[in-house]
């Protein structure tokens, strides 16, 4: 397996993502995983946790159509191992993309089900933190997630049946994942900011 370091990763990232926004969405992920890992008891593969979520987009912006697809020779050109191209690729599971190939690589390991189910999911709350007067999800409560994930027309592109779908592959309730996402998402606010200052300054 090939093994990689978290700056590796991040180089890798960089290097086929400019836009600040999948930057942030990268680190968000990659903050949340690494959360869920010390938070479930895999606090010695919390690094792994953390890379996948870093890569899990890896191809979206220069291959949208292409989602998943492409991903696996981007990774392995970077030196990356086929246990992490997998769990990146599995985050795609049941998705059709834009050339009419659906993913069929089913999320199996726990990491695995938490990215597919935090992917869509992180980047709901992060719309709706940029709704609030103070911009940040240290003071957002359960309840007014749940009613931005209730208004559909609220960030439509953020997939609750894929969401909805996440919490059933882990056996969770939805209340559950969306609690535990925001205090992760709360917990690692301010270290996902100062990388995005540090990589863009």
């Amino acid at each position: 397996m090939g093994i990689i370091t978290r700056d590796e990763a991040f180089a890798l990232l960089n290097k086929y993502n400019k836009d600040p926004f999948h930057i942030r969405h990268a680190l968000i992920v990659e903050a949340v995983l690494k959360w869920y890992a010390d938070e479930l008891g895999y606090g010695d593969e919390e690094e792994f946790w953390g890379i996948v979520g870093l890569l899990h987009d890896i191809d979206f912006e220069l291959h949208p159509e292409e989602h998943c697809l492409k991903a696996p020779e981007l990774l392995r050109e970077g030196g990356v191992g086929e246990d992490i191209i997998h769990s990146v690729v599995s985050h795609g599971y049941g998705i059709t993309v834009g050339n009419g190939v659906t993913n069929d690589v089913i999320p199996e390991h726990e990491m695995e089900k938490i990215l597919y189910a935090v992917d869509e999911l992180t980047g709901l709350i992060w719309a709706a933190t940029l709704m609030r007067p103070s911009k940040s999800t240290k003071d957002m409560e359960l309840k007014s997630l749940k009613k931005k994930f209730r208004d559909k027309s609220f960030a439509a592109g953020c997939s609750r049946e894929v969401i909805e779908r996440g919490a059933n592959l882990l056996g969770w309730e939805l209340d559950k994942l969306l609690f535990m996402t925001l205090q992760a998402m709360s917990a690692s606010e301010d270290s996902v900011k100062q990388r995005m200052e540090s990589n863009c300054g």
